[in-house]
């Protein structure tokens, strides 16, 4: 949450850190802000609204001076103070000596503001940065430090998440960078540099980065980057070669970001499969837990951690691992999993799972895990992101950047990867043949082809959408590996078209959900062939039987849904394990088509981050 970029070099800064906004959008867009370094002051431009409302509002000010070589700005998610210009970052110090921009939460900053208030210090506005810019201000003078001094000690003082990026007027070639449970990555050019919440600003230029941990800050004075922890102890960072590749930021032709990965799928699922199996042998290759195999061929109990999407996919491993590698698995909401005292067994294994790798909860539950004990691997889309780092293994998804909000291919790349790693327990635990491995393994190369075949439902899709954009409330039924994906289902449409949905097992429709039921609910069915058809038209029947609105996803030919569904989509026939690879497209396209003819802004819905790495 909050998009930070920051730049100092040759270059002029307004450009890149404009562009660098526009880009990081996805993670907050309440209001923007920018300051400049420029003749031996900080010019500071905010606005509330979206970067455009920014640009536009800079571009007619009379009176802008934007020309300099050095800046930092920000796009906002709003916490503490609502969207507004005084609460936009970036935000001064009193004196207006030190700028601030800030990703996170200052636990502690009502106790510090109450003390610089005393000191004299007054606040315009209601955040919890502005104690930040202040308390630093305060220390450089009272205690007469450098400005990069200054920063560290003020952080001994802070309690809570951030990430930050601080310029001061009197060091105009310098700036601080430090993190503490919140992104950032340093970008290194020549003689130059370029800081981000994540990798997407900076990829077109350079490939090198640097990821800080936890407790560490970066100093860049005059050419230079220098490492250390806010201890004061000097760290030597690992340079790391960014993989991804500027055509994927794009939106390719595409009108939104969302309808272009929900396309992607077939080539996310393959690549997250790529050089891991060889389905003619029945092999499967996990480098990255080989290490650690041995802690999951054990296992007497899988716990998978994760939250939203990632923790729809768990559910979904849930029924891999007990159906078919036979080892007990539960599925917990990292965001409750950190606030319990859970119990862990020495034999339990511990899976986290999150697309950006940087979930607020998700690493703090991970941390809370490897405390009392446990191993843990770690299911993840980005390089270098905070979890894996954390982890004690793990397996990347390689499904490329997402950057619309709601995710999509994030999700049928996570099941890959989570299929693969059941296959592999099941291969090393001997509860499957060869033959029935090569069978399951030779259906999940075919996956890609289908969800290719599935995106043809796209034209019906949209009309069914036409028909149903003005219903207020959405109910998503499935049994079996449908009901997570009833849940699925439910959140997209919630997310993107604001309409009120919920996912239950199908079963438990008659416990209290049917109430609901009449002329103005749709209800959509996950419907394809498996051994639980027959209850689930049974479940249909029930709702039509109320006058209730059957969307339902069937198996391609299937004559008798047709007859009973108020509208049907088809998908490819295949096994009930890979069902939820195929039958996702239709959900996310429906809460696409939806979205889009209500006017929804479909890649950043309201209210909402695509990364949480806030409380």
């Amino acid at each position: 949450m909050c998009g930070i970029v920051g730049y100092i070099g040759k270059r002029e800064a307004w450009p890149i850190l404009i562009k660098g906004l526009e880009r990081l959008e996805y993670r907050g867009y309440d209001s923007a802000g920018v300051a400049i370094m420029n003749s031996g002051a900080i010019s500071v431009y905010k606005k509330l609204g979206k970067v455009s409302e920014l640009s536009k509002f800079v571009k007619n000010k009379s009176d802008k001076n934007i020309s300099g070589l050095v800046g930092i700005a920000h796009t906002r998610w709003a916490t503490h103070g609502e969207p507004s210009d005084k609460n936009a970052h970036p935000h001064l110090s009193m004196s207006g000596d030190i700028a601030v921009v800030h990703n996170g939460i200052i636990e502690n900053y009502l106790s510090l503001k109450k003390v610089l208030i005393e000191k004299g210090f007054k606040f315009k506005s209601d955040t919890d940065t502005e104690v930040i810019s202040n308390l630093i201000e305060d220390i450089k003078k009272s205690a007469k430090v450098s400005f990069d001094e200054a920063v560290r000690l003020a952080l001994l003082e802070v309690v809570g998440a951030y990430a930050i990026v601080v310029l001061s007027k009197d060091d105009p070639n310098t700036i601080v960078v430090a993190k503490k449970g919140s992104p950032v990555v340093i970008g290194i050019g020549k003689e130059e540099f370029f800081i981000a919440s994540d990798a997407t600003p900076i990829i077109e230029y350079t490939d090198k980065v640097i990821y800080l941990d936890d407790n560490e800050m970066a100093i860049i004075k005059n050419g230079k980057l220098l490492v250390k922890t806010i201890e004061n102890e000097v760290k030597n960072p690992y340079i790391q070669k960014l993989e991804m590749k500027i055509e994927e930021l794009e939106k390719g032709g595409f009108p939104h970001f969302m309808l272009k990965e929900i396309y992607e799928q077939p080539r996310s699922i393959k690549d997250s499969m790529r050089g891991r199996i060889s389905a003619k042998d029945g092999m499967i290759k996990l480098g990255g837990i080989e290490c650690h195999q041995d802690k999951l061929i054990n296992a007497k109990r899988i716990i998978i951690l994760a939250c939203g999407t990632s923790w729809h996919a768990g559910l979904e491993a849930k029924y891999f691992f007990e159906e078919i590698a036979k080892t007990p698995t539960i599925v917990e909401y990292a965001s409750e999993f950190r606030y319990r005292n859970p119990v862990i067994y020495p034999d339990d294994l511990v899976i986290v799972i999150s697309q950006s790798g940087e979930t607020a909860d998700t690493l703090a539950a991970l941390k809370l895990a490897k405390e009392k004990g446990a191993t843990v691997f770690g299911v993840c889309n980005v390089v270098g992101s905070s979890i894996p780092r954390a982890t004690d293994a793990g397996v990347y998804t390689h499904a490329g950047p997402e950057i619309g909000v709601a995710s999509t291919k994030a999700f049928t790349a996570q099941l890959t990867v989570l299929f693969l790693m059941c296959i592999f327990l099941a291969d090393k635990k001997e509860v499957l043949s060869k033959k029935e491995i090569k069978k399951l393994l030779i259906e999940l190369e075919n996956i890609p082809e289908k969800v290719e075949k599935a995106l043809l439902c796209n034209d019906s899709v949209k009309k069914i959408a036409e028909k149903l954009k003005n219903m207020k409330n959405f109910i998503y039924l499935g049994r079996g590996y449908g009901f997570p994906l009833a849940l699925e289902g439910a959140l997209k449409i919630k997310e993107i078209s604001y309409i009120h949905a919920d996912g239950y097992p199908a079963g438990e429709m008659k416990h209290g959900p049917i109430a609901l039921v009449d002329e103005n609910m749709p209800v959509v069915f996950i419907a394809n062939h498996s051994a639980l058809y027959e209850k689930v038209v049974s479940n249909m029947m029930e709702v039509k039987a109320r006058k209730g609105v059957v969307v339902a996803i069937i198996t391609k030919g299937d004559t008798n849904i047709k007859k009973i569904a108020d509208y049907c989509i088809e998908i490819p026939e295949t096994t009930d394990v890979m069902m939820p690879f195929v039958a996702s497209v239709p959900l996310q396209l429906l809460a696409y088509h939806v979205a889009r003819l209500r006017g929804c802004d479909i890649d950043k819905p309201r209210n909402l981050a695509k990364s949480v790495t806030v409380e």
